[in-house]
């Protein structure tokens, strides 16, 4: 693979983490503070819902990235060995990242989202208390599958530098 298209990929694969990592790091850090500190809890939460909900689009726009980046260079460097800038633990990384991604996005997302609203909706003590739990449990696991990917994120960024480092 040409030099220059070497960098394009691999610039463009930082845009993609940077974006991904970073966006859930301002969310988690900045945004969810400001929102549940000037907001109740039902106007935050839909808030901060709406807020997810663009940063998984932007999410699935950077696995595209990603992906189309790094199988560009394991097919501009293929040369019969199948030796490539794309490492097994590269691979690896990035394929549980987006398995959790789809995790989430696809499957305990909108359930969590779902559970929200029935506790939201609910008017009676009882149910509204049951509701809230409910919802508290699910979206527990969405927290620790975010801040999961998250460490992938890290570690597939630290995985590309040191590589990066031990070439020159």
């Amino acid at each position: 693979m040409p030099r220059r298209s070497l960098v394009v990929c691999h610039t463009l694969e930082l845009i993609a983490l940077a974006i991904w990592i970073g966006g859930l790091v301002v969310i988690v850090a900045v945004v969810i503070p400001a929102v549940f500190n000037s907001f109740g809890m039902e106007p935050g939460g839909r808030f901060v819902t709406r807020v997810f909900d663009g940063y998984n689009r932007v999410t699935v726009a950077a696995i595209a990235v990603l992906i189309v980046c790094s199988a560009a260079r394991v097919w501009k460097e293929f040369d019969g060995s199948w030796r490539s800038s794309v490492t097994r633990v590269e691979s690896l990384l990035l394929v549980m990242m987006i398995v959790l991604a789809v995790a989430i996005i696809a499957g305990m997302g909108p359930h969590t989202v779902a559970l929200q609203e029935q506790a939201f909706a609910a008017k009676d003590e009882a149910d509204k208390k049951q509701a809230y739990d409910a919802f508290f449990r699910a979206h527990m696991l969405v927290r620790v599958l975010y801040l999961a990917n998250l460490g992938l994120g890290v570690a597939l960024v630290a995985t590309k530098v040191r590589r990066w480092v031990g070439r020159s």
